[in-house]
């Protein structure tokens, strides 16, 4: 296995496997065939479902930074059989205060069997990813270039920094910080919503070697607590209260109550800087301790504008961020500064195919991982011009992404399918009404997208002129794994194609052996990446147990996924969210898609319960459009499409109506309470506090029946 012994990668490299995506530059103008494949060119005609390949367009390709499977191999093939110079080149192009030693860009150990599991690059390098993201665009003449806007809850309400502004507030933060002794390797806790202080503070913390842990700004008391018990950080920064809609939620009451909870287990912080978000509370109505509050309006502005960088090594960490562990106990995942930058960087560029010239709009939060490299670090480090939303895309209605697209001629657009799939219940209405003529490329990111919401994607939102980039990464990988290259090669409706450089994923069955070919297995990647976690915080024994016992040898992803015949991969979702009927492996994702092709239902979501015969059975969670009544008839149509689609097998053993499903504010189906609400376990629904509508628990308790 491995390279070791002289042999080529499999996954993802012979060109035999990308057989069909060669054959794009043999594409007519025009939807055609191509060795008995349906196919379509972007821009030209939309996808249906017949059609199994979306060519991107001779212009789109040929002003794309990877613009035809040819490059791209020779850049794959590069970087898998020499990844210490293909790494190496690209860093070149950041600023180093001190090269790394040429001989030891990369060392690892995968194979827990053989000692403790490790991994670095770039080490004895030192660099400054703050400095990388914000100075040097300044030094290379763009100070002036919108660095950020800023779009609030509210219409009508925005704001915008320049690179050059940009530094001055981060630099007068990483000053305040300094002050009162925050310093290399200290912990700082940021719980704040989507101001462009939370991108401040990040690269403030960067800025001086402090170590920033962002906690989504919707995670309850108990959560925060246990999170700055874990850390121990010597600062929570945080803001008064911020609007989500129409609603109210008073952050600093839920850090008050978090800091009594974490001081009852031994860790007291003794300061709490609170911004003042006037158009969500005014400060007179914030409740306050002086001896430990202090207000950021107060302070930060006293400080000077210019801050010295604080050099670190490339291995020096530079963020925790927690992630839910199946333990309830949540795992501090720890990036470093070198290689991770490097990686978000780097996939950044070349998933979205970025050109200096576009708007760039990711709508995730900064309290996940997705708003860690693709709304801070990596569009920064590439010089872009980012939008920040603090709002929810279907305040004050469903058109509101829209009219921000059109607002700031929004070119690269990156949601989630949870997203897509709740702005297609709402009706195509709200999309058309607007322009959308600046996209130019979209991107889904956080769980598989199915495939009729891809299309709608396409279809709709794109006018079928804009490649999807759909990616797979998580919160362990710093950056993307799995995405397509946007005028590389041709898409499938729901396939995140093929591997990123450098990556080299690997299916394998139950013994841990690799699978060629077509096929369904667990997902591990084989050799490290440069963005790849470092540890766990506190707790490297898990870090080994969770990701590298299960398969030696191989980081372990946790999910499923398929290699169809083309090469193309296919995430069939976690491996813990695959139902085994009948000895039948099924994956939830899988059977998702299915019902959602249903053209009454808006959304589904799957999990598995006990089943006296089978072991386990399917029960289904189904939200319909709006105005669809719920009947008999309608769940018998459900089940015969799951089973015309993917089997008998796979059929439901219960269609659940949901008006709505149970998720998170960032739009994260939270299946651990529907398999509660499936098992009626309904004393065990745990922590209900971080659901955009926790009423809709009860709604789905009172359907139980139907």
């Amino acid at each position: 296995m491995g390279t070791a012994n002289g042999e080529q990668p499999a996954a993802g490299a012979s060109s035999d496997k990308l057989r069909h995506v060669e054959s794009m530059s043999q594409l007519p103008s025009g939807a055609g065939k191509i060795s008995g494949i349906n196919a379509v060119v972007l821009g030209e005609s939309l996808a249906a479902e017949e059609n199994d390949l979306i060519f991107p367009s001779p212009d789109f390709s040929a002003n794309a930074l990877v613009s035809s499977p040819k490059q791209y191999q020779e850049m794959y093939q590069r970087s898998i059989k020499d990844p210490s110079g293909f790494w190496s080149e690209i860093a070149e192009t950041f600023y180093w205060k001190e090269k790394w030693n040429p001989s030891e860009v990369c060392s690892e150990n995968l194979d827990v069997t053989k000692g403790p599991v490790q991994i670095s690059w770039f080490k004895g390098g030192k660099t400054n990813i703050c400095y990388n993201a914000v100075d040097c665009n300044i030094e290379s003449g763009n100070g002036d270039k919108i660095a950020m806007y800023w779009e609030g809850n509210e219409p009508g309400q925005d704001g915008k920094l320049t690179y050059s502004e940009l530094l001055e507030k981060v630099c007068q933060l990483a000053n305040y910080l300094k002050s009162v002794g925050v310093g290399k390797g200290d912990a700082v806790i940021i719980y704040l919503p989507m101001l462009l202080e939370l991108p401040i503070a990040m690269l403030a913390c960067a800025r001086i070697g402090a170590v920033h842990s962002v906690v989504f700004a919707g995670f309850s008391a108990d959560s925060l607590a246990q999170r700055i018990v874990d850390c121990k950080p010597k600062l929570v920064i945080t803001c008064n209260a911020v609007k989500r809609g129409a609603k109210p939620i008073l952050l600093k009451d839920i850090v008050d109550a978090a800091l009594v909870e974490s001081e009852k287990n031994g860790v007291s912080v003794g300061l709490c800087l609170t911004f003042e978000n006037q158009s969500a509370m005014k400060r007179e109505d914030t409740k306050w301790q002086a001896e430990r509050d202090v207000w950021w309006q107060d302070v930060v502005t006293k400080f000077p504008t210019k801050c010295d960088v604080e050099w670190v090594d490339a291995e020096d960490p530079l963020f925790l961020l927690y992630t839910s562990g199946s333990t309830g106990k949540p795992k501090g995942v720890l990036h470093t500064s070198g290689g991770y930058m490097l990686y978000t960087a780097t996939t950044f560029k070349y998933a979205f195919d970025y050109k200096p010239t576009d708007i760039y709009w990711c709508t995730a939060d900064c309290g996940w991982i997705t708003g860690h490299s693709y709304v801070t670090y990596g569009p920064l480090l590439n010089g872009a011009t980012v939008l920040v939303f603090e709002g929810t895309p279907n305040y004050p209605d469903s058109g509101r992404c829209w009219d921000i697209v059109d607002k700031y001629n929004v070119s690269i657009f990156y949601t989630a399918p949870t997203l897509v799939r709740s702005l297609m219940r709402d009706g195509t209405e709200y999309v058309t009404r607007y322009s959308r003529k600046s996209l130019r490329v979209l991107g889904s990111v956080g769980e598989p997208i199915n495939p009729s919401a891809w299309r709608w994607f396409y279809n709709i939102v794109g006018d079928s002129r804009c490649p999807i980039s759909d990616t797979w990464w998580q919160t362990e990988t710093g950056g993307f794994m799995i995405t397509p290259l946007p005028g590389a090669w041709p898409q499938k409706p729901g396939s995140a194609t093929f591997p990123f450089f450098g990556v080299q994923p690997v299916i394998v069955d139950e013994k841990g052996q690799e699978i060629e070919g077509e096929c369904s297995g667990y997902l591990c990647i084989k050799k490290s990446w440069p963005g790849a976690f470092r540890t766990l915080y506190g707790d490297h024994e898990r870090y080994e147990t969770t990701y590298f016992k299960p398969f030696s040898g191989y980081y372990f992803t946790g999910d499923g996924c398929s290699r169809d015949k083309d090469g193309y991969h296919w995430l069939t979702g976690r491996v813990d969210d695959v139902i085994n009927v009948s000895g039948h492996r099924i994956g939830t994702a899988e059977v998702e898609s299915a019902l959602v092709s249903h053209p009454q239902c808006a959304e589904a979501a799957v999990v598995g319960v006990e089943h006296e015969v089978k072991g386990q059975g399917i029960y289904a969670f189904v939200t319909l459009v709006d105005g669809v009544p719920y009947s008999a008839e309608l769940q018998k149509s459900l089940i015969m499409t799951v089973r015309n689609q993917i089997g008998a097998f796979a059929a439901p053993d219960k269609i659940h109506w949901a008006p709505g499903l149970p998720k998170t504010r960032s739009g994260k189906i939270m299946r651990r309470i529907l398999r509660k609400i499936a098992a009626r376990q309904l004393d065990e629904l745990g922590d209900t506090s971080t659901l955009a509508d926790p009423g809709v628990v009860e709604q789905l308790i009172a359907l139980s029946d139907c």
